[in-house]
């Protein structure tokens, strides 16, 4: 899918993966796929039938949801999925990694059209950096990356986390700053749809400090990101 289509008010035409998280711009999301429907749908990645080897991923709204039909179901707003990596089980199950690419709006939902959902979806750029934005950026960044510090070392081991690069542009930092961190769906949701980069700064610098808050005074760590469990679709 050529990056043409990511102007504002565009629209295309995306298989979705519903899950019970919410993937971000440039996080890593690895899956386990074991569904028939999203096997087909891995295989169409792989071979070019989905051309891009793109895929949007929406959150659904609540743990009782079993079926995903209408847009009440998820989220408005997702991320698309590129497909780095899949491999294929002797069973027929896949194990792949994906990053997050860019956010869309669900418009609307196909349940018909192929053996996974198909969504059209609107593409939802960043607002533009304001002129003479720089020193504001940088002074935020700076205070993200003391949040994101503080809670690391609160609740990891130094190996499970790691801080962003220093080049990280200041559109994608927070969403970096929360990749190692176990925010609640919403707050990343929040992330997700909020479309200042400098706006989105300071909600994570806010998120990282009251969870750190949170763990101090619990006296409890959250179990290390590579015990959890691998998010679950519902389709």
């Amino acid at each position: 899918m050529a990056e043409r289509a990511a102007r504002r008010g565009e629209t295309a035409t995306l298989p979705l993966f519903p899950l019970q998280t919410v993937l971000l711009p440039e996080v890593h999301l690895p899956l386990h796929i074991f569904e028939p429907r999203y096997r087909q749908l891995t295989i169409d990645l792989v071979t070019d039938t989905v051309p891009g080897r793109e895929f949007g991923v929406i959150a659904i709204r609540g743990s009782l949801v079993r079926e995903i039909e209408t847009l009440d179901h998820v989220h408005p707003v997702g991320c698309t999925a590129l497909l780095r990596e899949a491999k294929r089980l002797p069973d027929g199950r896949f194990d792949v990694v994906t990053t997050g690419k860019r956010r869309f709006r669900l418009l609307d939902i196909d349940t018909q059209a192929a053996p996974y959902l198909v969504g059209t979806v609107e593409w939802i750029p960043d607002e533009p950096m304001p002129d003479g934005s720089a020193e504001a950026a940088a002074r935020l960044s700076s205070v993200a990356r003391t949040a994101h510090e503080r809670y690391c070392e609160s609740a990891w081991d130094h190996e499970d986390w790691h801080v962003p690069p220093e080049d990280a542009a200041t559109e994608a930092l927070a969403y970096l700053l929360s990749a190692d961190c176990l925010l609640p769906l919403e707050d990343r949701q929040q992330l997700l749809e909020e479309t200042h980069p400098l706006r989105r700064l300071r909600i994570v610098c806010r998120m990282l400090t009251r969870e750190a808050g949170f763990l101090g005074m619990l006296r409890a760590v959250p179990a290390p990101p590579a015990d959890l469990t691998e998010p679950a679709s519902l389709n």
